[in-house]
């Protein structure tokens, strides 16, 4: 016997348009830093103490950014295709971050550079894929994500 599908409810477009969005600043940031350099680090209110801890970073650095931050978006759009693979990609990202927390606050001094107001922007970005993770979790248990 074929099981009914499950009806997407509404919440689901609110958080994953509003993951996409989010998420999408992750991807512009991380562009712009490619395509800029300092030039747009210096725009984004960055003190050149600031600048130069993001052009020493390593290239591996680099690519754990990338995961990061293309991970993220492209868990969001999952959750808008009903796509259970939303969960695993969500949790990528946040590894991702999680090793690039660690550069920034255990490997180098990129906390004292960075200071306050980046850590409350970290605490709230791993905050958020931790949510974003939860919610995919839980869309596919329920079956809504397929």
């Amino acid at each position: 016997m074929a099981q009914a599908p499950v009806k997407t409810p509404w919440h689901l477009w609110l958080v994953g348009l509003f993951a996409v969005l989010f998420n999408a600043i992750g991807v512009f940031d991380f562009v712009m830093n490619l395509a800029q350099g300092p030039k747009y680090l210096a725009s984004a209110g960055m003190t050149p103490d600031q600048i130069a801890h993001y052009q020493q970073m390593p290239g591996w650095m680099f690519v754990v950014w990338a995961v990061g931050v293309f991970g993220a978006f492209i868990a969001s759009l999952l959750v808008l295709l009903r796509r259970r693979q939303a969960f695993a990609v969500f949790v990528v990202s946040l590894v991702a971050f999680l090793v690039s927390l660690l550069y920034t606050y255990v490997l180098t001094n990129g906390g004292a550079v960075m200071g306050t107001q980046m850590a409350i922007t970290s605490a709230v970005i791993a905050a958020l894929l931790v949510l974003f993770s939860v919610y995919a979790l839980l869309m596919g248990r329920r079956g809504v994500l397929r």
